[in-house]
């Protein structure tokens, strides 16, 4: 799994390219969470739950279902009580489950572990991509300040950091033409 700092990145650069200037804080609050939230699940193993089973690590809460379903409580925590149900609700929700959903993907890209359970509860097997750039990370914090958590670190930099650093760079300069095009006659 990639860092929960890199994750809760991507959610924070997602959600400054796609949200109004004037969003709430809790716009990119609530998209952190969302990002970070599927690796509760390393809490299973202080139950006694299995890293193979689907309530295991990288089991049910990395899955499209579960982001689908946090997604929906998360758009709901920022409704507007008196709007009902808007196209803003809409954009929250699709907004969440890809931010939640991005979480099993990035999972997926990493060198190790057991895979990820993407389609569970129906599909309980679990996946890798094709491709596996990023280094997988300890669990734990001790792990990430050894000399593996390093080279963690410096993967996620140019898999993950360096791309979304791009994405918000360029989501800025868009927004900028936009701006200046606006004032011409």
């Amino acid at each position: 799994m990639p860092t929960t700092i890199t994750h809760a990145l991507i959610a924070v650069c997602a959600a400054k390219a796609v949200a109004p200037a004037n969003a709430p804080t809790r716009f990119c609050a609530t998209a952190a969470i969302c990002s970070m939230l599927p690796d509760a699940d390393v809490l299973a193993f202080l139950v006694g739950i299995p890293y193979r089973h689907v309530l295991g690590h990288r089991g049910f809460s990395h899955s499209l279902s579960f982001a689908f379903l946090l997604a929906g409580a998360a758009a709901v925590s920022l409704l507007r009580r008196e709007d009902g149900f808007t196209r803003r609700d809409l954009f929250h929700w699709v907004f969440f489950f890809f931010i939640t959903a991005s979480h099993g993907v990035l999972d997926a890209l990493t060198d190790g572990g057991l895979g990820i359970a993407l389609l569970a509860p129906f599909d309980n097997q679990r996946y890798f991509l094709p491709w596996t750039p990023i280094e997988v990370s300890p669990i734990g914090i001790q792990g990430l300040f050894s000399r593996r958590g390093w080279l963690v670190m410096q993967s996620e930099l140019f898999w993950v950091w360096l791309p979304s650093a791009c994405l918000l760079l360029l989501s800025a300069m868009t927004r900028a033409a936009r701006r200046k095009w606006r004032r011409f006659p």
